[in-house]
């Protein structure tokens, strides 16, 4: 590839849309949070749980592998929950799906094409778009892109707002354009994520508060109360099997793709990069405020933008990094 051509990604051209100045920070200074969002890394592990799971069907060697991922939960709380959670939803999602209806053709497969301009059919002289999608399945002779997503809810909005990827849909044109295989469509296989939490228990100072309410109340002047111990591990996989036994935690939802919305996406794509262009010839890339706490959380680079980019924030709080990190393989590779 011309070292002139950039590769660029879903996840750059999404942040652009939606902040360039959270754009510039990641993609043109490099920078990323020191402290890695929670949510981002329980995902990652589920991919790779689901990769695993999809290429084997050994839910053993699922369950091994999430072990030994979050071999750090003893002394780590969030890691704890990530393993509570990811061996019952993986153990749920084997129930639930013992058989598939498709045939697995490939699994976190790569891919790379041009960005072209739709008047002129050229291809851009500074950008490629390279991806990786979770999957490519068949259906008889149609073929599907597999997309795995977790969510806290899913319900009637959730899956409306499914139309409005456009992360799977113009994958789904570049996989068909670089890998030559039609696409049909895309089976969004949606696994919820319960909110049970482990209980501490009470402290000792907790349980002797407890314990002087039911004395006063009581006629006797005495209480057969128990302190509340921590549930255990194996308390908490019980209630959260429970939870994982009800079909309505999983889902799949299937979308048939049209010819006309690849060819809308392709012209958005060309206009994005045109934007982009200018906006850093111009070194103008503004903020959009809106944005900053668009998922219910500050964005991740709120504190520089808050600072008007104080390098000391900066130097605290981020660390300067490649791009598109999504491309490259996991760190602890599934075993199969």
């Amino acid at each position: 590839m011309n070292p002139s051509v950039k590769t660029s990604t879903y996840s750059m051209w999404s942040l652009f849309r939606n902040c360039r100045k959270a754009c510039e920070y990641r993609y043109v200074v490099g920078l990323v949070p020191r402290e890695k969002d929670p949510n981002l890394s329980f995902g990652s592990l589920m991919h790779e749980c689901l990769q695993n799971w999809h290429g084997t069907g050994d839910l053993a060697a699922v369950l091994d592998f999430i072990d030994r991922a979050c071999m750090a939960r003893v002394a780590d709380d969030g890691i704890r929950k990530d393993w509570h959670l990811a061996r019952a939803l993986m153990t749920g999602y084997a129930a639930r799906y013992p058989r598939e209806e498709f045939a697995v053709v490939a699994l976190e497969k790569t891919f790379e094409g041009p960005i072209t301009n739709p008047a002129t059919g050229a291809a851009s002289r500074s950008f490629v778009l390279a991806g990786k999608v979770d999957g490519i399945v068949r259906i008889g002779t149609d073929h599907y892109i597999l997309e795995h997503k977790t969510a806290a809810t899913i319900d009637a909005d959730y899956l409306e707002r499914l139309w409005t990827d456009f992360q799977i849909a113009i994958y789904s044109q570049y996989v068909e354009q670089a890998l030559g295989i039609p696409i049909t469509g895309v089976i969004y296989n949606v696994l919820g994520k319960a909110r049970l939490q482990q209980s501490k228990g009470e402290t000792e100072d907790e349980y002797q508060a407890h314990r002087a309410v039911l004395l006063e109340r009581s006629k006797t002047g005495k209480t057969t109360a128990k302190r509340k111990l921590p549930e255990s591990d194996d308390e908490f996989q019980v209630r959260l099997a429970a939870k994982y036994a009800d079909p309505e935690m999983f889902h799949r939802e299937m979308l048939y793709l049209s010819r006309d919305r690849f060819e809308v996406l392709r012209a958005e794509l060309w206009e994005l990069t045109q934007a982009f262009l200018d906006a850093k010839r111009r070194k103008v890339f503004y903020q959009n405020t809106s944005f900053c706490f668009n998922y219910h959380r500050p964005c991740a680079y709120f504190p520089v933008c808050r600072s008007n980019g104080n390098p000391n924030v900066i130097d605290n709080f981020y660390t300067i990094a490649a791009p598109h990190e999504e491309l490259r393989a996991p760190a602890s590779e599934p075993a199969f």
